[in-house]
């Protein structure tokens, strides 16, 4: 769409396509041809002679042709009716600074960078004063005296940037969200170790994902199993298994990964009244090592590496709550570290038999331990749950539901036992 403005030639056609409203469909390539444009309207409406109303149609009627600001046309207008033209004043201010690096230099810089490959400031500006000083290059002499901060002002000029394009890789954005240290339980059952176990994959296609949260002093442990580690699918499971805890949850630990530090998993703690929420620090593989082992002794142990397809989380979930938790925390014993200090003054970790124990009897050991159980929790009721059956009927039980649970997903995954069945 174009327009021809030169068919307006009064000043009520031009009042009717001012109020017209919408775009005029119409721009001027550069300026000069905008300037010229209104000034051949000025002269040829009268603009001086006319009325307060109608100069206010003129400059809305230039305004909407030009695509220039108001402000832009009434600084034209008055320029004409100062001078009887309209030019373009733009250009450098008339007591400009001298400029001590030239073109030439910056253009000298791009070169030296792309045969150096884009070194710090600190280096390539030794390199170029040492071509100037030692190897007497008299093009080097401005560039051998520069500052570091104008040496980086150089490179982001626009001179700089026509002759030479470098791209840089995104720089990491800091996540305001937990606190990056190690927690610290002090003896104190609820603080809890949480990571993600992938489970195969096949055909390009991810497995479902188990949820392992792990208490760092009494190794109590829970499981849960999720389609996808999307917010969607993981917040109301990770909330089941935080709540599920007998004791109250203190501080809650994760590593970097994305699917636990955000917000939505930030205001689910603080929902539950967690008061610490912190993150792995980097280069410290300790600081998640929990956790760590629990899935490879424990996840990988039960559930081994092998595909489990999505549609199966929530028996897999059901098998995990029912019957591997409660073995884990009342049936399976676990190893807890007694720390000594050897000859060299170095704390070392020691594993004795005497202290082998399962979780829940670590937990009523610790002294003190009814003040960190959550309400309507005792001990005693914990205590006829573990002895309800010995250690061995568990595990039997565990064993035969998980092997109908895996007999079930081969039978619906396996084309040939779907159709003997």
């Amino acid at each position: 769409m174009s327009l021809q403005p030169h068919r307006l030639q009064s000043l009520d056609q031009i009042r009717k396509f001012v109020s017209s409203g919408g775009e005029a469909g119409f721009r001027h390539t550069d300026r000069t041809s905008a300037y010229e444009f209104c000034r051949v309207t000025l002269v040829r409406f009268r603009y001086a002679s006319l009325g307060r109303r109608d100069k206010g149609t003129v400059r809305s009627y230039l305004a909407k042709v030009t695509g220039l600001s108001r402000a832009q046309v009434a600084r034209l207008i008055r320029q004409y009716r100062e001078t009887g033209r309209i030019v373009d004043r733009r250009g450098p201010p008339g007591n400009a600074f001298a400029r001590r690096f030239t073109k030439a230099d910056i253009g000298l810089l791009a070169e030296v960078d792309a045969a150096l490959g884009q070194m710090c400031g600190h280096a390539t500006r030794a390199v170029m004063r040492r071509m100037f000083e030692d190897y007497g290059d008299e093009r080097f002499e401005r560039l051998a005296s520069i500052s570091n901060g104008h040496f980086y002002n150089l490179r982001n000029s626009t001179t700089y940037r026509r002759r030479r394009t470098t791209c840089r890789k995104t720089s990491a954005r800091k996540v305001q969200i937990a606190e990056r240290r190690k927690p610290e339980p002090r003896g104190r059952p609820g603080f809890v170790r949480v990571d993600t176990v992938d489970q195969g994959e096949k055909d390009g296609e991810k497995g479902v994902f188990h949820i392992n949260l792990v208490d760092e002093v009494t190794q109590w442990e829970h499981v849960g199993t999720v389609r996808a580690i999307s917010e969607s699918c993981l917040l109301q499971v990770l909330e089941e298994l935080v709540e599920s805890c007998p004791f109250k949850v203190s501080g809650f630990h994760a590593d970097n990964g994305s699917e636990y530090i955000n917000h939505r998993v930030a205001e689910m703690l603080n929902r539950l009244r967690v008061p610490e929420f912190t993150k792995s620090r980097p280069r410290r593989s300790n600081d998640n090592a929990l956790v760590e082992s629990k899935n490879g002794n424990v996840i990988r142990r039960h559930f081994g590496y092998g595909h489990i397809p999505k549609p199966f989380a929530a028996e897999v979930n059901v098998f995990c709550r029912d019957f591997l938790t409660p073995y884990l925390n009342f049936h399976r014993p676990c190893l807890f570290p007694t720390e000594v200090v050897d000859k060299k003054g170095k704390t070392r970790k020691r594993y004795r038999y005497k202290d082998t124990m399962t979780p829940f009897e670590k937990l009523k050991s610790l002294p003190d331990v009814e003040q960190h159980l959550k309400p309507g929790v005792a001990i005693a009721d914990l205590e006829q749950r573990a002895r309800t059956t010995s250690d061995l009927d568990p595990a039997l039980a565990l064993k035969k539901a998980r092997a109908k649970l895996f007999d079930l997903i081969q039978r619906e995954t396996d084309p040939q036992r779907r159709r003997t069945a």
